[in-house]
């Protein structure tokens, strides 16, 4: 099987790497991708956001799956002029992943299913905006409508901050907040059948103790000791299953990867938000987990032939992704910084920890930062304190000038597990 993955980060990076495990892929190909991924994949230069040049690229490589990893080509239509061009392709067309690219939309999807989520208002001008701060009170809840590369949402008891992030979008939605731990949970479907994959939890705020900025996530861990056994039962029952059912009744069926970001609340589970592609950083250990061979999996995803597979295999393993980002980061990152200590961890690390790149390029012999999150370590272990230890053991042997990192990703779940 000759695959394309379309896109150039982390979790780009841990798709590209479990594809290259699985036997049945020949050949492996990544547009635009990155220093890591130049390691497991043939690059390609294109436009992620141009459907023809992708599709182009697809026909021209002969590709029996192309794999669309971010969200900015799914809300493009790239999907759809790869599907147009007779190729199959893992991730929904333009109008399902509005689901992701408009807040408003993914609520009025979540009414009509039934799924449980926090109350909200859709407010564009700034009267509305004041009507809805003072109908919730602190802590106060602002979401950018449309994409925003995780760094859309403002949650804050300053009133004025939050009045301020939310005059600055053109649409905003504003929502109660929902009090309890937050899971990620991710599900392949085709549309119809609805195959959901382990629980995860990420690490949004930049500094220690969730303390500092809003991030695209500053790591990960699976599995979840401290979850429900039932949790995953219980969220494809009422929030998965009849989100797609939804999606395919308004006649825009819903195909690829199926994000719930989820809040454990007193009140039960509530979704926080819909992503249409596979999250990050969270992808890196959910894939870490994952013993069945990827790309078929995918592959009966984009054709309709989910029901056909057997049950998911995952190993007892847990894992832990620390992400290691660039100076100033969440704010404007600087770059074109050197990284070394690759070579260590390959050398002393590995199979148990590896880095996937996100913000970097290859500069002559050279690897350089490129970006706000640069790096994801990732590592397995018997436990999460096992993990954990190999994944930091791995971090401190890379050097980025003026880089950052949380120090307390998964921590408190290993005390308590």
């Amino acid at each position: 099987m000759k695959v394309l993955v379309i896109g150039g980060g982390a979790r780009e990076h841990a798709l590209c790497r479990s594809l290259s495990l699985d036997p049945a892929v020949t050949a492996l190909h990544c547009a635009p991708g990155n220093a890591g991924i130049a390691e497991v994949a043939e690059l390609h230069r294109v436009d992620a956001l141009d459907g023809a040049a992708v599709a182009a690229l697809a026909t021209g490589l002969d590709a029996d799956l192309v794999v669309v990893g971010p969200e900015a080509p799914l809300v493009a239509g790239v999907a759809d002029a790869v599907r147009a061009a007779g190729i199959p392709v893992f991730g929904p067309a333009a109008d399902a992943a509005r689901i992701e690219g408009s807040k408003a939309f993914a609520k009025d999807v979540m009414a009509g299913a039934g799924v449980p989520t926090a109350r909200s208002y859709v407010c564009t001008t700034p009267d509305e905006v004041d009507e809805a701060l003072d109908a919730f009170g602190a802590p106060y809840v602002v979401k950018d409508d449309g994409l925003a590369a995780g760094k859309g949402v403002v949650v804050t008891a300053d009133v004025d901050a939050a009045r301020a992030h939310a005059n600055s979008c053109e649409r905003v939605v504003i929502e109660e907040f929902l009090d309890g731990p937050e899971v990620s949970l991710f599900a392949i479907t085709d549309g119809e059948t609805v195959l959901p994959l382990q629980p995860a939890q990420d690490f949004k705020r930049a500094l220690d103790g969730d303390e500092g900025p809003n991030t695209g996530g500053m790591g990960a861990y699976s599995p979840l000791p401290w979850a429900d056994t039932k949790l995953v039962d219980e969220v494809l029952e009422t929030v998965l299953q009849p989100t797609v059912d939804e999606m395919r009744r308004r006649g825009t069926p819903f195909s690829g990867l199926l994000y719930a970001g989820l809040a454990i609340t007193g009140r039960g589970v509530r979704v926080i938000e819909f992503n249409a592609r596979f999250g990050d950083p969270e992808t890196q250990v959910v894939l870490a987990r994952l013993k069945t061979p990827l790309a078929g999996v995918l592959l009966a995803a984009a054709n309709g032939t989910l029901a056909d597979l057997p049950p998911l295999r995952w190993s007892d393993d847990a894992a832990v992704t620390v992400v290691i980002a660039s100076h100033h980061y969440p704010g404007t990152p600087r770059t074109g910084d050197p990284i070394t200590g690759l070579d260590a961890v390959a050398a002393e690390d590995a199979p148990h920890a590896y880095v996937l790149h996100a913000g970097t390029r290859q500069d002559g012999d050279a690897v350089v930062s490129a970006g706000g999150r640069v790096l994801s370590v990732t590592a397995a272990g018997a436990d999460l304190t096992e993990a954990r230890d190999r994944a930091y053991r791995a971090v401190a042997r890379i050097r980025l000038d003026g880089s950052q990192h949380r120090t307390d990703i998964a921590a408190k779940a290993a005390s308590e597990a």
